[in-house]
């Protein structure tokens, strides 16, 4: 997860550079799959899981038949000596005659082959790297399920602070003609100086307004394609409304939550499976391993360097053999009992592990309702504001255009009218973020 000092020094960084001529368009599905193909914390997530399939691959080989070739060459400069007793050879018992045997070149060539019959490591190994590469693919979507939340959320306000911007503009496009009409009432006498200066400084305020969302437009662009990885230089264009979004926001029916769907819950639970697995490694450690193994060797003793002269005078000797190992660790003076301590402690304390994240999974997931459920109220809320700001803005105007209202009436009537759409905007975005949290904590973003 990016830190918040990560960020922002990026977004100085990126602040002090011109901008590129390079322009794509996103929308919210491809801001997310362009995540997800460039993110380095996803790609390396991904990484992990391909090294972990091929160690799999690799342990899966070691119980498949090992087959080796070898091939030995010696030339004996000068023979070694074999001691013999004296008697042998008529000297007096006790004393020893110095012999030599053999020929100056030998060599060897040979294939053994070996296949492991049994073996309780063998099998523990194996699973574990089964049960690894399913835990690196649960941290994979974990890396998924994060990055399509903080990808969401930055486009959701990319777009707020978008919606904002355009909010302000409508609304001095309406002072604007107001500002216009009065200027020309004031100079045929129908209003006072006053009312267009007020009218004059509500416009100002607008301008100043749309100036400062113009900047945080750019600034949360930023923020998105910070979280996208996409080049902070380059600009995009977000094809997406906010509006768009509101069906999303449902009344809450009837919820059905699971710890078991979190990823969260699973990546702990795989980390218990793989305890279990470790704590029957040491349990079947009593047991024999048994391999089998063969071998074809073929010798050539040579009293000159001509060894790989295959000619019928040239004999190369066979050596044929097949066998079995049994290997029993009968009495290890207690290691094996205590390691068989040490990872039922280890499965213990992966079952508390698991309860407490549980509880934590339960615990969000209840904090994500309640604030769901609040943001539901104040959207509804907000809603109807602006209803009755948009219906008193209104009749303002026509009041004022008639001549029986106040161009007061009318900027205050303005007034309340961005704020309005301000709390509505801000409510919506809110109800968003609010129903990402929920999908999130019910498990429901894969």
């Amino acid at each position: 997860m990016k830190t918040l000092k990560t960020i922002l020094v990026s977004l100085v960084f990126t602040i002090s550079i011109p901008a590129q001529n390079n322009l794509k368009t996103f929308s919210l599905k491809e801001a997310i799959d362009y995540a997800l193909t460039h993110s380095p914390t996803y790609l390396a997530s991904e990484t992990d899981v391909k090294s972990a399939k091929a160690r799999n691959w690799e342990y899966t080989g070691i119980g498949l038949p090992q087959v080796s070739a070898s091939f030995d060459l010696k030339d004996y400069i000068e023979l070694p000596t074999s001691l013999l007793p004296g008697q042998f050879f008529g000297a007096p018992p006790g004393t020893y005659v110095p012999v030599r045997f053999g020929t100056q070149y030998n060599a060897n060539a040979g294939i053994s082959v070996s296949q492991i019959i049994f073996s309780s490591d063998y099998i523990s190994a194996l699973q574990a790297s089964k049960g690894l590469v399913e835990l690196t693919q649960k941290n994979l979507q974990r890396t998924k399920i994060e990055t399509q939340v903080q990808v969401t959320k930055a486009y959701l306000n990319a777009l707020v602070a978008k919606e904002r911007f355009n909010i302000i503009q409508t609304n001095i496009q309406k002072l604007e003609k107001l500002l216009h009409d009065t200027k020309t009432l004031h100079e045929n006498g129908f209003v006072e100086k006053i009312d267009l200066d007020r009218i004059q400084i509500a416009y100002n305020n607008l301008l100043t307004e749309k100036e400062k969302f113009l900047r945080l437009i750019g600034l949360s662009q930023t923020l998105l394609k910070y979280q996208m990885n996409y080049p902070l230089t380059d600009s995009i264009i977000l094809t997406d409304s906010l509006i768009q979004f509101k069906d999303r926001i449902t009344d809450i029916k009837e919820l059905q939550f699971s710890p078991e769907k979190r990823i969260e819950y699973q990546i702990f639970n795989q980390q218990k499976k793989l305890n279990e697995i470790d704590l029957n490694r040491y349990k079947m450690q009593f047991l024999p391993s048994i391999v089998a193994y063969g071998s074809y060797t073929k010798n050539a003793q040579r009293t000159e360097f001509d060894v790989f002269d295959f000619s019928k005078n040239k004999q190369w000797f066979d050596i044929k053999l097949i066998g079995v190992t049994l290997n029993w660790n009968l009495f290890t003076s207690g290691q094996r009992y205590f390691r068989i301590k040490q990872a039922q402690y280890n499965v213990l304390k992966s079952q508390y592990n698991l309860e407490q994240i549980k509880q934590s999974v339960q615990l969000e997931y209840q904090s994500a309702l309640t604030n769901y459920k609040n943001a539901l109220a104040s959207l509804k809320n907000q809603e109807n504001n602006l209803k009755l700001a948009q219906s008193v803005f209104d009749t303002a105007i026509k009041k004022y255009e008639v001549g029986v209202g106040s161009n007061l009436e009318v900027v205050n009537a303005e007034a309340s009218l961005k704020e309005a759409q301000t709390n509505y905007i801000t409510a919506l975005y809110d109800a968003l973020n609010a129903k990402v949290d929920l999908d999130k904590a019910l498990g429901n973003i894969q």
